[in-house]
């Protein structure tokens, strides 16, 4: 059956492979971008409409213009690597806006639509690094736990309204996220160069080589938004399944060590 897609950020990486997918298989692609002209896509049933995730204001207009939504797909980001400390409140509350609140305020934008329809699919595309961080990527991973904790109760609460809800969790793909022109925050000094340096080298030297592959990686939410029952999480890539399985054994061993404290903070019977 033929939807109707709207796809943020849909000019490069997971984004354009998802609305050539989506349009390979018969649905209709609404392109959300911050540079139409960017677009070098034509289709039949593709059109392109300007818009910056995080500018708020304009997105009712946008979601009125587009007309019933049948999958909103919110796809656009970008990296960012620097020490806690290091990164700006500035920065952070930027990166905030594209991956946090700009989706945050898309999706309710749709909801009323597809709460009248009950039925539609809310895409939002997180990373492995919505699960677990490790040095350098804070703000990253800040702001894609955050988008993670509010989708999973999103579930829940649309669930009797027919709006099903899918947070896709990449590992490394050959996107442009690892390119040399990705954002990086000032050093203050060198005191973070050991575990931040060695980070972002390990980002900037794997570029191009990465395990991934974002055709494949779209065909997969495909698949997965399709489905009558789609899961709440899609890992994708096996190096995002064999450390999300690393991280969720280590946060088992480390409830069960600690368990007896924790549960000492009762009251006693």
């Amino acid at each position: 059956m033929s939807q109707v897609w709207l796809i943020t950020g849909a000019n490069a990486g997971f984004g354009r492979a998802l609305t050539e997918e989506a349009l390979a298989a018969g649905h209709t692609v609404v392109a959300a971008v911050r540079r139409p002209e960017a677009m070098d896509l034509q289709h039949e049933r593709l059109s392109v409409v300007k818009l910056d995730v995080t500018d708020s204001a304009a997105i009712p207009e946008v979601v009125e213009q587009v007309g019933p939504i049948d999958v909103l797909v919110n796809n656009a980001g970008r990296g960012m690597v620097g020490a806690a400390e290091e990164t700006t409140d500035e920065e952070l509350r930027g990166l905030m806006e594209l991956h946090f609140f700009g989706p945050v305020a898309l999706t309710k934008a749709v909801l009323p639509g597809m709460r009248e329809r009950k039925s539609g699919t809310i895409v939002q595309l997180s990373s492995q690094g919505g699960r677990f961080a490790f040095a350098g990527i804070s703000a990253y991973s800040g702001t894609k736990f955050a988008l993670e904790g509010w989708s999973e109760a999103l579930a829940v609460e649309t669930k009797p309204f027919g709006i099903r809800v899918l947070i896709a969790e990449p590992g490394a793909f050959r996107t442009s996220f690892n390119e040399p022109s990705a954002p990086h925050v000032a050093e203050i000094s060198s005191v973070y160069e050991g575990p931040v340096g060695a980070v972002r080298d390990a980002l900037s030297n794997g570029n191009g080589t990465q395990p991934g592959d974002p055709v494949r990686a779209a065909q997969a939410i495909l698949t997965a938004v399709a489905s009558p029952e789609p899961p709440l999480r899609l890992p994708l890539g096996s190096d995002a399944v064999e450390a999300l399985q690393g991280v969720y054994a280590g946060a088992q061993s480390e409830l069960a060590g600690w368990e007896s404290l924790s549960r000492s903070a009762d009251f006693p019977d």
